[in-house]
């Protein structure tokens, strides 16, 4: 049961839902300060305002991931604090931030793993149109080169962009992400800009450090079939889920089947000549997000039945394949309504490995939210323990299956604002009292640190 040797074990977090301190230091909003300061958008009215208040206890908390033993911390940078008007002039105070966070990781033999993207697109460019458009992408590069040049050769891995299929389709399809739209054709569109922004990203950060690793995480979707049409369901699901980005990033096309599924939405005349070779640039690692599997069919009624894929409502998410209808899922679940499949995990793993041999994986966030207690000054979260062994034991399958798995990063290091459902959902493995800000670590983050130590699970 013991990982490789050098197998990364780490963390993360995401600006937005840990940093508050929105309005200081030159900082303006984002897509995010907008929409959860509308009402109705976030449960209780949640905004992430404050937050962890990481930016004024950075010492504090990098203290912390030194405790727990991480070997690496996985951060992403908020575009509107370092490029308030989302082109143009560097806030160079902005920038101090993440280089007082890098140097303090650093300093405590921890590597940084930088994510430029992580849905917080500064309002001003929404405002022009957001990821609709491609002068969007080029603002994105602009500031990625921005931040390479600062921070230069400090940072081990730059990750263009975390999860943008929730960029692109909770945010512009569902309507319950930022920026709230509702529009099939205005996602399609944000996820093509979405790829030419990591294509853009990923040379901008070449240019001006040519030996720089570089990296994409995606929330690929492991679907579950069910009955005569469950198969035809996770085909259309698989096309608007998984392969628009996989496509293009490394292969250089959008499926066939995609463009068929969505031919009644667009004809993707969005896609200009050299956007496909721009977005194909050579990767390092692929990053993946997992969290659950789903049970898919095409529905047999006149209407779409309701769909239950854990998205929290809203507009579908899935231009081009609304005809399929999400099964309710069976148990255990967690605290999100989300099912507990490890399997998928090691399936997802070795699925990537068979179409792209040679690319080097990480799972880049992986964890379960609980409703936690604190008991005489403790959280005993055997549930996100249970949830985590599992987890850590398919991604070893994967490894035995012949998948090049480089680390691990638990999601996530502390409780946060969680987008849509405000501070309702814990998924740290420290908890944070959001009246006091005090940090705790849970019984989870004592046995990561264990097995952080060791290097191998606990047979128990």
């Amino acid at each position: 049961m013991r990982f490789p040797e050098g197998f990364v074990f780490g963390s993360a977090t995401a600006s937005y839902q840990i940093e508050g301190a929105v309005a200081e230091d030159g900082r303006r909003p984002s897509i995010w300060d907008v929409f959860s300061h509308t009402p109705g958008k976030t449960l209780g009215g949640d905004t992430g305002d404050v937050a962890d208040d990481h930016y004024h206890r950075l010492d504090t908390d990098l203290d912390l991931m030194k405790s727990l033993g991480l070997h690496a911390y996985r951060f992403s940078v908020a575009w509107p604090r370092v490029v308030p008007e989302g082109r143009g002039a560097v806030n160079r105070v902005g920038l101090d931030f993440y280089e007082r966070l890098v140097d303090g990781l650093l300093a405590r033999d921890i590597t940084p793993i930088a994510t430029l993207y992580h849905w917080d697109l500064p309002q001003v460019l929404e405002d022009e149109g957001g990821w609709r458009v491609r002068s969007t992408a080029d603002a994105f590069a602009a500031y990625a080169g921005a931040v390479a040049e600062r921070l230069g050769d400090r940072v081990d891995t730059w990750t263009t962009l975390n999860e943008p299929w929730c960029a692109a389709f909770l945010g512009y399809g569902a309507g319950v992400h930022a920026p709230g739209a509702t529009d099939p054709l205005a996602a399609l569109q944000a996820a093509h800009h979405l790829n030419l922004a990591h294509g853009l990203g990923a040379q901008a950060v070449r240019a001006v450090l040519p030996d720089a690793r570089v990296s994409v995480t995606l929330n690929l979707h492991v679907f579950r079939p069910e009955g005569p049409t469950g198969a035809e369901a996770a085909r259309r699901l698989d096309a608007v889920g998984n392969r628009i980005f996989l496509g293009p990033m490394l292969e250089g096309a959008y499926p066939a089947d995609l463009i068929e599924d969505t031919s009644g939405i667009t004809d993707w005349s969005f896609v200009q000549d050299g956007d496909l070779a721009a977005i194909r640039q050579p990767i390092d690692v692929l990053g993946v997000n997992y969290y659950s599997t789903s049970r898919v069919r095409l529905h047999d009624g006149d209407d779409v039945a309701e769909r239950h894929d854990g998205h929290g409502g809203g507009a579908s998410p899935w231009p081009g394949a609304d005809a399929v209808e999400f099964l309710p899922l069976e148990g255990p679940l967690t605290d999100m309504g989300w099912n507990i499949d490890p399997a998928g995990l090691t399936e997802l793993l070795v699925s990537l490995h068979e179409r792209y041999p040679g690319l080097p994986q990480m799972v880049t966030e992986n964890g379960a939210a609980f409703p936690d207690v604190v008991a005489d000054g403790a959280v005993h979260d055997t549930a996100r323990i249970d949830y985590l062994r599992q987890h850590f034991a398919a991604a070893q399958d994967a490894i035995a299956q012949g998948v090049d798995l480089r680390g691990y990063f638990v999601w996530s290091l502390m409780d946060n604002f969680e987008w849509g459902y405000g501070y309702s959902k814990r998924f740290g493995i420290v908890r944070v009292d959001y009246d006091t800000l005090e940090r705790l670590p849970k019984d989870s983050a004592h046995w990561y640190s264990e097995v952080i130590r060791t290097g191998e699970l606990p047979s128990s």
